[in-house]
């Protein structure tokens, strides 16, 4: 593409002004380089805004190469110095057709050169100047492979008798671990690919005849790698190091905690659970990364009404306010969203967490530790003494915790917990089934949000598809909301690495007792009928909630039916 050409473009498109133009066109000439580059060293563009244009304008898809996962049959394609050069990266390989990453997919030239070094059709997508720079340097500088690196566990003699308190948190450069010991590179590089994915768990699983790893990815559990099953006693080793666990004790199952400091100063937390499995020992690693902590409670995911609704509650002076959902359904998200909306200067906010999972400034955090009679009931006892204005209990496991935290919420606190109910209206039976009374119930509780996490459709490759209105019907779309309705769902791309998804979206039901809802306790309504009262009190239930975000275009119609129960 000539520099002229693509400024024009720009200039046409209002993304930049004819100014801006001939002060890169200055640039460009003084420093060289491409005239895309000069407009985001002087600040006129940032480098999405310049990718989307290109992807936009030459119709080839963008791509986040953060998250997508490189084929490595594809990196032998291209030698790196000509992938510095063109400023460019082989992506993925199918067949005699290669998929190739760059900054300007215009220039047929370079497509002509890669055509000729590889031998194959040459299909291109556009990422950033600076993505690329870092794919090459992690992909190609450093030339880190798993292949390579489980070749070499293979044939080193691992030392398994280090001891957990040698190590502090760990300070790991994971763009350039090469001289580390082999199971370091392993681990390291895991932790990396997790942490580009966003993943939120990783699964390491001994077996028989097989040791895997498996990521869970926007909720999705998936395999991603086999090492080699005499690695499992290495590999375990190194993390339970790392976690500050004991490594000789392979018979009880233990918890811990380990924090990784990126070279760019991001900090990355896990938390590491060990259990003795028949074959050795299961390690899970929950990623707790802070900077993917969503605080903005417009961000939740709520529909309006709802937003407005759990605002004015968490904002009253006291009462409870309970957050349920299963495990891994976004609870501790919206809970700490609460609390930063909550936390000023002039509230004293005190919590009760097991395990904390971030850590929030302004906020007294408590790590609960039972084995030194540290529990929810024993810290909220504290808490009590500690003039409190917002508690935070991390869950109500038992008739105690309960007791202690309806009591408070009755005596001029604002406390906020969680459940495991499948939605709101059913907490009114977990409660009563754990001898809470009828009467602590209905004075003491606020509302109750009941929430699921549905994946996001990929905006890149979102398509409308064909719905009957019958279909819709049965999914239970008002009858006014169906004509017209545009469904649409995600057809696979480099970006969402063919899923059709990318992130995911909460949806809630938000529940106030009203005054029949208040009688439907004390009348002790099953749980079909309390729910059909919430639901004719006005609650939003979480499939209306998904339906609205399915007729928005953020999710398919089949995470509907998967996230909530018409």
């Amino acid at each position: 593409m000539a520099a002229k050409r693509l400024g024009e473009l720009l200039v046409t498109k209002e993304l930049i002004n004819i100014d801006q133009l001939n002060q890169a066109k200055i640039e460009q000439k003084n420093h060289g380089g491409r005239l895309g580059t000069a407009l985001v060293k002087l600040g006129f563009m940032n480098e999405s805004e310049l990718t989307e244009f290109l992807a936009e304008q030459y119709s080839v898809p963008a791509i986040d190469l953060e998250t997508f996962e490189i084929d490595p049959k594809a990196l032998e394609k291209i030698p790196k110095q000509i992938c510095d050069k063109y400023v460019c990266i082989p992506i993925s390989l199918s067949g005699t057709t290669l998929v190739v990453a760059m900054s300007d997919p215009s220039n047929i030239f370079v497509i002509d050169d890669l055509t000729y070094i590889t031998k194959c059709k040459i299909q291109t997508v556009v990422a950033s100047e600076t993505a690329i720079a870092k794919a090459i340097e992690f992909y190609l500088t450093k030339a880190i492979s798993y292949e390579k690196v489980m070749s070499e566990m293979e044939n080193e003699t691992v030392v398994t008798d280090a001891t957990a308190s040698d190590e502090g948190d760990e300070i790991v450069d994971l763009e350039a671990s090469g001289d580390d010991a082999p199971v370091v590179q392993f681990i390291n590089l895991l932790l990396a690919e997790a942490i580009r994915l966003k993943a939120s768990d990783i699964h390491i699983e001994p077996y028989e005849k097989k040791f895997r790893v498996r990521f869970r990815v926007d909720g999705t559990l998936s395999e991603r790698i086999q090492p080699p099953a005499g690695m499992a006693l290495a590999i375990t080793s190194r993390i339970k190091i790392m976690s500050k666990l004991d490594i000789s004790e392979r018979r009880k199952p233990q918890d811990g905690r380990l924090k990784l400091r990126l070279k760019n100063g991001q900090e990355v937390d896990f938390r590491v659970s060990c259990l003795p499995v028949i074959f050795g020992e299961k390690i899970v690693l929950r990623l707790l990364d802070k900077s993917n902590l969503q605080l903005d409670m417009t961000k939740l995911g709520f529909e309006p009404g709802q937003l407005a609704l759990f605002k004015d509650n968490i904002h009253r002076p006291y009462g409870m306010v309970l957050i349920t959902g299963p495990t891994g359904s976004g609870k501790s998200t919206t809970i700490y969203s609460a609390l930063s909306e909550l936390n000023s200067v002039d509230v004293n906010i005190s919590t009760a967490e097991d395990p904390v999972e971030f850590n929030l400034e302004g906020i007294n955090q408590v790590q609960m530790n039972a084995d030194v009679g540290l529990t929810f009931a024993t810290a909220l006892r504290s808490f009590l003494r500690q003039d409190p204005d917002v508690i935070l209990v991390g869950e109500i496991r038992d008739l105690e915790t309960a007791n202690v935290g309806f009591k408070a919420a009755l005596t001029g606190h604002l406390v906020v917990s969680t459940l495991h109910t499948n939605d709101a209206p059913g907490t009114v039976n977990r409660l009563i089934n754990m001898d809470v009374e009828p009467f602590m119930i209905t004075s003491a509780i606020n509302c109750v949000v009941a929430q699921r996490l549905a994946r996001r459709i990929c905006s890149n490759c979102a398509r409308p598809y064909k719905v009957t209105p019958e279909q819709l019907k049965d999914l239970g779309v008002p009858d006014e909301l169906i004509d017209g309705a545009e469904i649409l769902k995600g057809e696979g791309c480099d970006r969402c690495n063919q899923s059709g998804y990318k992130g995911r979206i909460a949806v809630h039901e938000v529940m106030t007792f009203t005054d029949p809802l208040k009688q439907g306790v004390f009348d002790r309504l099953s749980p079909v009928e309390f729910k059909a009262l919430a639901i004719r009190e006005g609650m939003q239930t979480m499939r209306m909630s998904a339906i609205r975000k399915m007729l928005r275009g953020e999710t398919t119609m089949e995470e509907v039916f998967n996230v909530s129960v018409g």
